[in-house]
């Protein structure tokens, strides 16, 4: 029974990635992450995300094996990316995650929220503040509220 939640996810991703082909460029989605955060036992890490061959599916490796796929629907409204996604390793679940830039405010700032419901009917929100110093390097703040701890996290991260 625990099963059939990411099994409807990956056909739902699947039938999406057929029916949608890939959007013009925007938002960068190939970088590498260090991020340091102030909850849990491991306090920094290492992720690598990569949209896989030129498509809108979204895979994310992080330190400690977690896997992250997830649909990327470019400029959904607004300028907004929408990430629709599974997450499999410390804690299993699926969540949105809306991204956008806002240059028009101040050049290279971006903006992104999240939600993912974990298997153990556990929630948890996720703000964060980027800034692109270049097409290259970005550093963010961000905050997660997880069963009422909000952790507090800063990143640095490699485009490519």
């Amino acid at each position: 029974m625990k099963h059939i939640l990411p099994i409807i996810t990956l056909t739902t991703l699947a039938a999406a990635a057929s029916a949608q082909s890939a959007a013009p460029a925007g938002l960068i989605y190939n970088r590498v992450t260090v991020n340091q955060n102030t909850s849990g036992s491991t306090n920094r890490n290492i992720s690598v995300a990569n949209l896989i061959g030129g498509s809108n599916v979204l895979v994310e490796l992080v330190q400690g094996g977690d896997i992250n796929v997830g649909y990327v629907f470019k400029n959904v409204t607004n300028g907004i990316d929408a990430t629709v996604g599974i997450t499999s390793g410390t804690a299993d679940g699926i969540g949105v995650n809306l991204r956008r830039s806002l240059s028009e405010v101040f050049a290279g700032l971006e903006l992104a929220v999240g939600y993912t419901r974990l298997e153990r009917s556990s929630n948890k929100w996720s703000y964060e503040v980027s800034y692109n110093i270049n097409k290259q390097f970005s550093v963010a703040f961000g905050a997660e509220d997880f069963q009422n701890a909000n952790a507090k996290s800063v990143s640095v991260r490699f485009n490519y």
